[in-house]
């Protein structure tokens, strides 16, 4: 039986792409890139970087034949690196204007791998199914109910695993984004949502075939964001 779709999926997945596309999207170019930043995004970058390279770690390091679907990719990094360990790349995001950027920087040369750029919907079945499913920083802006309920819909197209991050509920993330310090007013963007642990994991124990096999957090200044590993049965 197919999985209720997420409740304000929708709504918040307009928001993001209005948010990328227009207000920051020079922001998040400049973020993802060498470019000086200031000192509060340059640990945001450093944050970025310690995550992506967590979530590679536990995808296996041959991806040769493999399937690999990058969902929320911005401007692709992660999806290259999967590339270059010879993934089947699908690279899916809602703003189009990072995706543009992805393509744009993209190798020449990416190994026995290749990639599939997209703007659109992570959730649209007509990518087709997947060994590994990524989701790096494109749930935070979800309350627990709906970060469940978009990773029940992936699973029915996923075959091994499903690593993600959430934003963990601690006291001092719950302060930073209750009186919004997390980036100057002029480029915000949509609100983060803390989610708790072990709310998220009794959550989760209603995807039938699907466990938690492992978690980390990242905390780097003003980033905290927390992996975390769901594995198919």
């Amino acid at each position: 039986m197919a999985t209720q779709a997420p409740t304000n999926y929708d709504a918040q997945r307009e928001k993001l792409a209005e948010y990328f596309d227009r207000t920051a999207r020079k922001a998040w170019i400049d973020l993802t890139s060498d470019a000086k930043v200031s000192g509060i995004r340059a640990t945001v970058r450093a944050g970025r970087e310690r995550m992506r390279e967590t979530l590679l770690s536990w995808l296996p390091e041959d991806l040769r034949r493999t399937r690999v679907l990058d969902a929320g990719c911005g401007t692709g990094a992660l999806s290259v690196a999967a590339a270059c360990r010879g993934a089947e790349v699908t690279g899916v995001d809602v703003a189009a204007g990072l995706v543009d950027i992805a393509r744009e920087r993209t190798p020449s040369f990416i190994g026995h791998g290749r990639i599939d750029w997209h703007a659109g919907d992570m959730l649209d079945p007509a990518f087709g199914e997947f060994e590994h499913v990524v989701l790096m920083d494109s749930l935070i802006h979800y309350p627990a109910e709906d970060i469940v309920a978009t990773l029940a819909k992936l699973s029915e197209r996923c075959g091994r695993s499903i690593v993600f991050t959430f934003a963990p509920h601690t006291a001092a993330l719950g302060a930073m984004h209750k009186i919004g310090k997390i980036f100057p007013r002029s480029d915000r963007s949509p609100a983060i949502i803390p989610v708790a642990e072990a709310e998220l994991r009794q959550r989760l124990a209603s995807i039938s075939g699907w466990q938690v096999r492992r978690t980390e957090r990242v905390s780097s200044g003003f980033y905290t964001s927390q992996a975390m590993e769901l594995v198919k049965l």
